[in-house]
Formats: C-alpha cells, sequence, structure tokens
C-alpha cells in the first residue's frame, strides 16, 4: 500500500523511498534505473513482465516526463498485461484501487 507520495518521496507499508521504485506484490525494488533516464524502454520492465501481473502502472512522474516508448507500450500489450500510465500522484491512487483485487505492478518515477 502506498501511504504518501511527494515530489521525489514516497511511503509504502511505512517505509520511505527516494528514487525510483518499482513495486511488486511481495516487494518493492527501489533505485530502479533504466536505459535512459526519461524513457521507458523494453529492458527496464522486462522484471515486470517475468511477474506476469494483470496490470502494470507506470507513474511518469509528477509533472509526467517520463514517456513510455511506442515499442514498449506494444511488448507489454503482446503480453496480455493491462498498461496505464498516468502521472505519479494519479498513478499511486490507481495502484493502491486496484491492487486490492488485481495482481498489480507499479513502476513510478518519483520526479519531474
Amino acid at each position: 500500500m502506498i501511504d504518501s507520495y511527494d515530489f521525489g518521496r514516497i511511503v509504502i507499508d511505512g517505509r520511505a523511498y527516494t528514487s525510483d521504485v518499482i513495486i511488486f506484490p511481495d516487494r518493492v525494488k527501489d533505485h530502479w534505473w533504466r536505459k535512459e533516464g526519461h524513457a521507458l524502454h523494453i529492458e527496464d520492465i522486462e522484471s515486470v513482465v517475468k511477474e506476469k501481473p494483470e496490470v502494470l502502472i507506470v507513474g511518469t512522474g509528477k509533472y509526467g516526463v517520463l514517456k513510455v516508448l511506442p515499442e514498449t507500450k506494444e511488448y507489454i500489450d503482446s503480453k496480455g498485461i493491462e498498461l496505464i500510465v498516468e502521472p505519479t500522484d494519479k498513478a499511486c491512487e490507481i495502484y493502491n484501487e486496484l491492487s486490492k483485487d488485481k495482481k498489480a505492478v507499479a513502476a513510478l518515477h518519483l520526479t519531474c
């Protein structure tokens, strides 16, 4: 459960993180780094796809700077995973709601 989010900081199950994170159903991967800072490539989410979530929620940052590349979207679609892309504050709300009933993963950019 995401307790709170603000620019550069997120609290998940009572623990604060100050780097980008991927929230899996059973763990949090912090210090999530991408091939290209503000573009989401296929290799950036391969660990997510291996988990076979029903839905992947991508938080694009406070101001929506992170972009999901078209080939990455196609790859996620081809795996039968629902993709939701929203600014991180909205992505946090969606994750909290969907993770109650679905196997959801959130990949969240915390800053811009």
